[in-house]
């Protein structure tokens, strides 16, 4: 992915599979490019497949101390979620949003610098030819 599509990001839920270690590892990765390139932008771990692990304990190859020992680390947050049950994932963005409402200096709402652009009929020397091309 682009530094363009995370420019200037105020926060990142970053995703990962809790029956696949190697995805967790991976979330890692995009950790670090935010801490390096978007050091204000707060970080959710969203660990997924929570329904698997709660029908097999054996599924989980992400334990989630380790999880939230590492999200101490970096000062994010973990939510363990499941979108085949819809478990914890509304929380996870509420839990966002009260974040960002928090901020010292959140943006308005409307709050968009206004220009003006007049908008006039151009004025129209010689004789209209084809498809409007003034000869």
């Amino acid at each position: 992915m682009s530094r363009i599509y995370y420019r200037g990001a105020k926060a990142a839920v970053l995703c990962y599979d809790i029956t696949d270690k190697s995805s967790f590892d991976r979330a890692k990765y995009w950790v670090n490019e935010l801490k390096t390139y978007e050091e204000s932008c707060k970080i959710y771990l969203c660990g997924t497949k929570y329904d698997m692990v709660q029908s097999d304990k054996k599924l989980r190859h992400v334990d989630y101390h380790v999880t939230t020992d590492y999200a101490d680390e970096i000062d994010a947050k973990v939510f363990e979620t499941s979108s085949k049950t819809g478990h914890n994932v509304e929380e996870l963005f509420f839990e966002l949003a009260q974040d960002y409402s928090k901020e010292e200096d959140p943006p308005e709402v409307g709050d968009v610098e206004r220009e003006t652009l007049e908008l006039t009929e151009p004025t129209r020397h010689g004789r209209p030819a084809c498809c409007g091309i003034k000869l």
